[in-house]
């Protein structure tokens, strides 16, 4: 369970007609999709630019894990609060949390936790998180993420 004193951020999304499976309710795979969204408006709100055109760019960040515990269902039409922070950044990596709660009922709907690799956009490799990214997070979370110094170079 995320300590849900330590997110700051929110978004919300109306579930839609066509995210809806054959038993009512959310399908599974639209939640990835859902915190997705939370972590775009959750950069656009920090200032920081998401261009998906990466050939004109040095690195790219890549998902390499998510996990999602789904604790009730979300059905058509229900407006849900998406809660997103970054918890920690390491040397060539950093973790997105994130819980989705039906902002009517105050019921938790799913809990996320996605990790992410910064890597080199030529050789694919991972490379260090850039300091102007640790300098913004840092500012926003506070002492609520774990961002450590780099022990490699760029």
């Amino acid at each position: 369970m995320l300590d849900r004193s330590k997110f700051k951020f929110h978004s919300q999304l109306r579930v839609r007609n066509y995210e809806i499976d054959i038993q009512g309710v959310v399908h599974n795979a639209n939640y990835l999709l859902y915190f997705e969204t939370g972590r775009f408006a959750y950069l656009e709100n920090l200032g920081i630019k998401v261009d998906v055109t990466t050939q004109q760019h040095e690195s790219k960040v890549v998902v390499v894990r998510n996990e999602i515990d789904y604790r009730a269902p979300a059905k058509f039409d229900d407006l849900l609060d998406i809660h997103t922070r970054i918890s920690f950044i390491r040397d060539t990596s950093f973790a997105f949390e994130a819980y989705i709660e039906h902002l009517e009922m105050k019921r938790l709907v799913a809990e996320n936790v996605s990790f992410h690799v910064w890597l080199d956009h030529r050789t694919e490799k991972p490379r260090r998180v850039p300091d102007e990214f640790r300098h913004i997070v840092r500012k926003f979370e506070g002492d609520n993420a774990l961002i450590t110094l780099p022990t490699t170079t760029a």
